[in-house]
């Protein structure tokens, strides 16, 4: 038995384990999807409005996979090889963020006071920013975003599987080349996507770091959701040769350095903002340093930044599997909390006021994207074949895992 053999019939072993997580996630995923189409009809207004929440918390994941797939491709990296397969059935869920995309359309006018002749027509500021905000611009700006990032999913995890089976060199090649231009008009697109689909909530407000602060969140949630998955994997052949203690330890530091980029930036933007004092700035700084919204930023400022950081810098820590696993998970949570804080006080402007449908949402639509990667992910091998960058590793024995 040659070694692809070898690893498609470990990787049709494990077909029943993924069976399972994925059956349960589209249970969950599919009874929120119920609870949000009653509230579709029962109450609109909020539907909508977390709806928005929920789906951009659940696209971090197929996006944030897209980016970080490419920056392997660019920069190598023993960690990248041992999740590329993770990150690549995340990215071919791509296309359940444009389906998703449809209710954010269709609520609109619930969500976006631009979309109002009557308020425009009195608003010298949205006279003035009605060349880009206005639909068509919008929907036009929001089919150019789907291109782009589908067809890089695509392509990349079609050259991919191209080099399995062949020797050939030329399918890494093309995964590379595409990889630099990739990555700038990802930046560009997602940067844009932000300013569109979340700042354009308060449309009196802007900030230039906006969009990375946005693309950073949603690396992190990538780097937290695959270290979980890796950590489940690493004692499963094949991936257990490849997700070593070192390798686990790698993502635990990739976490810690998304912890420091997020925190950096968040505080960069404030600072710069807060120094300044113009009115049409922070004002969107006090609404949410007011009312209930301050513990949510004490929450943040304790749960997405300093304990992480203190328990990621330990390399003890993280050669902890269930330390790490616990850790990421937290991680998850602040990242529903960080958009939360983000775009509710746009529309609950009397404080904080948390329904279960913010909650309800977020689940339902994050059931289907899990359910959608363990699909994803069962039906491939779960190492990369012949690349010629990596084939030296496939094969080696992992030290003990530590519990």
């Amino acid at each position: 038995m040659n070694q692809a053999q070898e690893i498609a019939e470990q990787t049709a072993a494990l077909r029943p384990y993924f069976d399972r997580l994925q059956k349960r996630a589209f249970t969950v995923g599919g009874i929120g999807l119920v609870i949000l189409a009653i509230s579709a009809v029962v109450d609109p207004q909020q539907f909508f409005r977390s709806y928005l929440l929920g789906f951009l918390f659940c696209m971090g994941l197929p996006m944030g996979s897209l980016a970080i797939l490419m920056l392997h491709h660019l920069a190598g990296g023993t960690w990248g090889f041992a999740i590329r397969r993770l990150l690549e059935a995340a990215a071919r869920t791509a296309p359940l963020v444009l389906v998703f995309f449809i209710p954010v359309l269709l609520g609109m006018h619930e969500l976006y006071e631009w979309t109002h002749a009557e308020v425009v027509a009195r608003d010298p500021v949205l006279q003035q920013k009605s060349g880009y905000l206005n639909i068509p611009f919008f929907l036009v700006r929001a089919a150019i975003y789907f291109a782009i990032w589908l067809t890089l999913s695509f392509l990349l995890n079609k050259w991919s599987l191209q080099q399995d089976a062949t020797t050939n060199t030329a399918p890494t090649r093309r995964m590379q080349k595409i990889s630099g231009p990739g990555i700038i008009l990802f930046m560009l697109t997602m940067t844009l996507a932000s300013v569109d689909w979340i700042m354009s909530l308060e449309p009196h407000w802007f900030s230039t770091i906006y969009g990375l602060i946005f693309i950073i969140g949603q690396g992190l949630l990538t780097w937290t959701f695959m270290t979980i998955v890796a950590v489940q994997l690493s004692e499963k052949k094949p991936l257990s040769g490849l997700l070593t203690n070192q390798r686990l330890r790698d993502l635990g530091t990739l976490t810690l350095a998304f912890v420091l980029l997020w925190t950096y930036t968040s505080f960069s933007q404030l600072l710069i903002i807060w120094s300044a004092n113009l009115p049409e700035e922070i004002t969107w700084y006090m609404t949410r340093l007011h009312g209930g919204w301050r513990y949510l930023g004490v929450l943040l400022m304790l749960f997405h930044f300093a304990v992480p950081f203190l328990l990621l810098v330990s390399s003890q820590i993280k050669a902890k599997t269930r330390a790490l696993t616990a850790i990421a998970s937290g991680l998850i949570v602040m990242r529903l909390i960080d958009l939360y804080w983000i775009t509710a006080p746009a529309m609950h402007h009397s404080g904080l006021e948390p329904h279960i449908l913010d909650l309800v949402a977020p689940l339902a639509l994050g059931g289907i994207f899990v359910g959608a990667f363990f699909w994803q992910l069962k039906n491939r091998s779960l190492i990369a074949l012949n690349d010629p960058r990596f084939s030296d590793l496939i094969g080696k024995d992992s030290g003990p895992h530590h519990g």
